[in-house]
């Protein structure tokens, strides 16, 4: 009873701008609002927030800084309606985007999707993708299924990297340190990350520049005592795996006249370290010595991406063009490690993922270029190769891997009917043609209308199909322990999704403004697919389609600014239910997920400092584990989570330091309901969110010339 007048009251406190007395704006507040910002994402040309029939939040290079963020994870973690999981286990993070899993929402690079182990552009581990030479990120809220797919169903982030300077030389270099919970080293403890950008402006038409990153992350040892331990007491290892990251980027452009062309390579190199807990003393008698040993384990990635585009004018068609061709490869390296002698042996390489990639995309605007009507048509084309056993944990060295292929065209058109200036309408259909499955169809419509006193209206409905990803057809992984499989009699998902925003902008006095966005929507996903059980004796998984899953919500987020101070305020709530449909018996569940985030920045103009502060609150939520072959429903704690950051900028901007804390409250685990960890494991009450309040320090120098 108290949550619900609690929501209740929130709700009501954060509509108050909506009702009371406002001014009308006559102009566009340069100072707190950046109507004026282009956008790209689902456009069938760049144009202004304002101009877009999809709402579209930008995050901008600035906001990144302020956060301090390396990598998508860091970065949206705080975001309304958006839910980042890490897991200590493996290192990767999972998103949930409206109560709907990461195969239902699109992560692009320069409107790209890139190759992840789990997916195409979809189930992105977001701490794979980094943030250095962002120009700004697009997050668009709904369907965008004929722009982009099935996988972007609750919508798409779009990540626009920088292609020009407006200095001759710009260079730019940090390290970051940080404490991992309570722990620090400058070698062997803590998170240690540095960079190097350098940017040339050649002429006024070439541009090219050079990035290099690396994160390390050395691990949480917490109870454990790391990969030096040599005592046979089970104390050997760490809470929270060492990951050590390492990015590099190029980029060159040119544009000369109204043809723009850009070149882009990405490599990523991630490596991942397992230290056993047993350890063997191989103790030798005649000496009376032993030289303690373990069975460890080095998990390895490695990404390439090409990425190749041109952009421009063919009279009054506006035409762009992207060829890309990605290369991810993943191996698990086994070795004896002899602790006291730092040494290895019995190397066993073993490559237990690898994929191909070749996709080229398309569009063409302004094929009818009326005053009332214009047209856009496009194509996706997607070739992708490999095997894939991401669910890997042991793999046999030298075992025989089959190749399998997943080739999708799709092509699609979209329109938009302008009726008048306030009032505009943008229709689409696209088709997908698949090697393996007969043609889907994907319709959508956007609408958006511009009211008086300065509201605006957009509204989206989508309808659509999700075929079956090249994991869920083709994962194949066999060995003594496990029997995990895909399924090529899997059918396409159905899926319809509906958005309504509604949204405010208003000046109460020359110091204060308001921006209020209200949003309604409405998510039906029938025939998941899931991963079961179907055989228990031996144990054997398969993807198959048997979860339903439908989600009612609303959300509002509010933005106030008075002089220097920028708060925002965010509220939301789903009811979703879920049910999974099983020969023998069925599981549902129904959920009240409500959600609370609210962030400020302070600006103190006098001696260049900010200051800012993120709290996210999550209500109640439930979620299904698959152990030992059954669903569990596992209900989770409400928990919260701050992070503060004081910027300071230095000698005209060239000296950056920022100073933060993540966790704040100190949040590690959350009460759960009893859920088995399997037949081998006993059971677990809690779940591990995060290793507890850390700190760190980022220094960064910047050269423009």
């Amino acid at each position: 009873m108290c949550l619900n007048r609690s929501v209740a009251y929130l709700f009501f406190l954060c509509s108050t701008p909506f009702f009371s007395q406002q001014k009308e704006i006559k102009k566009d507040s340069t100072t707190f609002e950046r109507l004026d910002e282009v956008v790209v994402t689902g456009q069938l040309k760049p144009q202004s927030i304002k101009k877009s029939v999809f709402e579209v939040k930008v995050i901008t290079a600035k906001d990144i800084e302020r956060r301090a963020g390396n990598n998508l994870a860091d970065l949206l973690s705080q975001t309304l309606n958006i839910d980042v999981f890490q897991s200590a286990r493996t290192g990767k993070s999972e998103i949930s985007v409206l109560g709907l899993d990461g195969k239902y929402f699109k992560v692009l690079i320069d409107n790209i999707p890139i190759v992840n182990e789990e997916g195409f552009g979809s189930n992105t581990d977001l701490t794979l993708i980094n943030l250095e030479d962002v120009a700004q990120i697009e997050l668009v809220q709904g369907a965008m299924g004929v722009q982009y797919g099935a996988n972007a169903i609750s919508g798409v982030l779009n990540i626009i990297t920088k292609k020009r300077s407006k200095y001759k030389w710009q260079a730019k270099t940090f390290v970051q340190e940080e404490t991992i919970g309570k722990e620090y080293g400058l070698f062997n403890e803590g998170r240690h990350i540095q960079s190097l950008s350098v940017r040339h402006q050649l002429t006024k038409q070439d541009y090219i520049s050079a990035s290099y990153s690396r994160n390390d992350f050395k691990g949480f040892l917490d109870t454990l005592k790391g990969k030096s331990h040599f005592l046979d007491d089970r104390l050997r290892g760490h809470s929270w795996l060492p990951k050590e990251q390492n990015f590099a980027k190029l980029v060159f452009s040119h544009k000369k006249g109204s043809v723009a062309f850009f070149y882009k390579f990405d490599y990523l190199h991630e490596s991942i370290a397992k230290y056993d807990s047993v350890v063997r003393s191989n103790f030798l008698p005649a000496t009376g010595t032993s030289n303690p040993s373990a069975m460890d384990e080095r998990f390895i990635n490695e990404r390439f991406v090409h990425h190749a585009n041109a952009s421009g004018h063919l009279g009054k068609v506006l035409f762009d063009v992207s060829l890309s061709y990605q290369k991810q490869d993943k191996k698990r390296e086994s070795f004896t490690y002899y602790i006291t002698e730092d040494r290895k042996e019995n190397v066993e390489e073993a490559l237990f993922l690898s994929k191909d990639v070749w996709f080229s995309r398309g569009t063409f605007s302004n094929l009818l270029d009326r005053k009332k009507f214009k047209l856009l048509a496009g194509y996706e084309y997607t070739n992708e190769s490999g095997f894939s056993s991401a669910e890997a944990t042991s793999i046999i060295a030298g075992e025989e891997k089959v190749t399998n292929t997943l080739r999708n065209l799709d092509v699609f058109t979209s329109s938009e009917i302008i009726l008048d200036e306030s009032f505009s309408v943008q229709p689409g259909i696209r088709a997908s043609f698949t090697n393996l499955f007969g043609t889907q169809l994907y319709y959508e419509t956007s609408a958006r209308k511009l009211l008086k006193n300065n509201w605006e209206a957009r509204a989206v409905l989508g309808f659509g199909t999700r075929t079956p990803n090249f994991d869920e057809l083709y994962t194949y992984f066999v060995d003594v322990n496990h029997d995990v499989r895909g399924n090529l009699n899997l059918n396409p998902e159905e899926g319809i999704s509906t958005f309504f925003h509604l949204k405010k902008h208003a000046t109460i006095s020359d110091n204060l403004s308001i921006k209020n966005k209200l949003t309604f929507s409405y998510i039906n996903v029938a025939d998941r697919i899931e991963l079961i059980t179907i055989n228990e004796f031996p144990l054997q998984f398969e993807y198959n389609n048997i979860d339903d899953f439908r989600s009612i919500g609303t959300s509002l987020e509010n933005d106030f600014y008075y002089k220097n101070l920028k708060l925002s305020i965010g509220a939301s709530y789903f009811a979703i239910k879920k049910n999974f449909n099983f020969e023998t018996e069925a599981l549902a569940t129904n959920q009240g997920n409500f959600q609370l985030n609210t962030n400020f920045t302070y600006s103190i103009p006098k001696i260049n400092t900010a200051i800012t502060g993120y709290y996210k609150f999550i209500g109640e939520t439930n979620r299904f584990l698959l152990v030992d072959g059954v669903y569990q429903n596992q209900i989770i704690d409400p928990y919260g989570w701050f992070d503060m950051t004081i910027n300071k900028k230095l000698l005209d901007d060239k000296i950056d330091i920022t100073l933060g804390a993540r966790n704040l409250f100190n949040v590690v685990e959350v009460t759960t309901n009893g859920v088995s960890n399997g037949a081998h494991s006993g059971t677990s009450n809690s779940v591990v969110l995060g290793y507890g309040r850390s700190y760190f320090l980022k220094l960064g120098y910047n050269l423009k010339i």
